[in-house]
């Protein structure tokens, strides 16, 4: 029965061919990803990690988690239009820390809340700066008046080009 079974599937796989359901394939033509390294037996979590495009830092405990965000504060509140934003934004994650703080788990890690005052006063300075390279960059732009016009070469009407 399972030598019935095999030939069936194969007759299926041969007609599959012939009809060029495995042409062009995504992967045709390439190695197998991972054949070729040393045995690791967390495979399937990083290739799941790729596949859903999931970040790693998911991974982290608690407090490296936090540690990141604080890292990544500046970064996460340049472009912020209003210093409310940047408040709101600092209120949030120091509530986050806050809450691990009252109940730590995870590696003994040390995090404090974020000063808001030095912050806000960072991203100020952030804003100021950047406004002053824009303009530097807008004063070294030629303007139009700045731009020489092209000169027209006059043509006698007998001429040809």
């Amino acid at each position: 029965m399972v030598a019935g079974w095999e030939a069936a599937v194969e007759a299926q796989i041969r007609a599959a061919q012939e009809r060029g359901e495995f042409d062009n394939l995504p992967g045709a033509g390439k190695p197998i990803p991972g054949r070729n390294l040393p045995y690791d037996e967390s495979w399937w979590i990083k290739s799941f990690l790729e596949r859903e495009r999931i970040p790693g830092d998911l991974l982290l405990p608690t407090p490296l988690q936090l540690r990141r965000r604080v890292e990544r504060l500046p970064g996460e509140v340049r472009d912020l239009p209003t210093e409310e934003s940047v408040r709101a934004v600092i209120a949030a994650l120091n509530r986050d820390i806050v809450d691990f703080l009252r109940a730590p788990s995870g590696p003994r890690v040390v995090v404090r809340p974020v000063n808001v005052e030095e912050a806000v006063r960072g991203w100020r300075d952030e804003r100021e700066r950047a406004a002053v390279e824009r303009v530097a960059a807008v004063a070294t732009e030629p303007t139009p008046a700045m731009i020489r016009p092209e000169r027209r070469r006059w043509r006698l009407p007998w001429r040809r080009r």
